[in-house]
């Protein structure tokens, strides 16, 4: 689109401001950050590369937040964040073909999913307790990051969503799930970065300016999940969760 850079930088950094809070909160911000950045103009490929310098800044912001809260259970981070790693080395370069309806349907039908297990919430009972991981528990959470990785690193949108659901049947609360998340996040968008920018697939100006607006919503959302907490958290996901698969279903 021919549009002065000015403008598609404030256009940017507003959209960025917003679907950070979203991301940190719940997840899907991609799915409204990645039509914008074609809109303007950006092959998708390109695209793709350049929401993922938006990603880093706001994981970058909302990580020190959950940290000096000290919300972020760090030993089973590592154990999420590993795996997904790899996997997104994979997801980085592999051209994975499927058709985008699909593909839409797909994410709508996981989106679902977790609203459903979110209002049934089977694993209310276990939030008070120590989480204590299993060696069974143990390759759950390493085959299921490996695949998440997977996906994060090929196109990124809706990985928040497949991340809350790989840990919402541990018990954890969705505060310390939105910390593990973001920090998966941080961790495999380095690597999947430095993939696009190898491949030049990455324009700077606007993935900056997308970032700094990122960034802000990421400091903005890490705070409203600390001072908020677990239910106003829930209540936030499952009407994000029901507009983006609606969204999505609808096309």
């Amino acid at each position: 689109m021919d549009m002065p850079f000015v403008l598609q930088a404030a256009a940017l950094f507003l959209i960025g401001a917003f679907t950070g809070v979203i991301n940190v909160l719940a997840g899907g911000g991609s799915l409204l950050t990645l039509p914008m950045l074609i809109f303007l103009g950006l092959p998708a490929g390109v695209a793709n590369g350049t929401n993922r310098v938006g990603i880093l800044c706001q994981s970058i912001t909302a990580i020190g937040g959950f940290r000096r809260k000290k919300m972020l259970p760090t030993g089973l981070a590592l154990l999420c964040t590993l795996p997904a790693l790899a996997g997104s080395y994979l997801g980085a370069r592999w051209a994975v073909d499927i058709d985008d309806r699909l593909f839409e349907q797909m994410l709508a039908a996981i989106m679902i999913g977790i609203l459903v297990f979110m209002l049934v919430d089977p694993a209310k009972k276990m939030r008070d307790k120590p989480l204590h991981i299993t060696r069974l528990r143990g390759a759950f959470i390493v085959v299921s990051f490996f695949f998440i990785g997977i996906y994060g690193g090929f196109v990124q949108a809706g990985v928040g969503f497949l991340i809350i659901t790989g840990l919402l049947a541990h018990g954890l609360d969705l505060v310390r799930i939105n910390a593990i998340k973001v920090f998966v996040v941080l961790v495999f968008t380095v690597l999947a970065l430095a993939v696009f920018v190898v491949h030049d697939q990455v324009n700077w100006p606007l993935g900056l300016s997308l970032g700094a607006g990122n960034a802000l919503g990421g400091w903005l959302g890490t705070r409203l999940a600390i001072s908020k907490g677990h239910d106003w958290t829930k209540k936030v996901v499952s009407i994000t969760v029901f507009l983006f698969a609606l969204k999505l279903l609808l096309g």
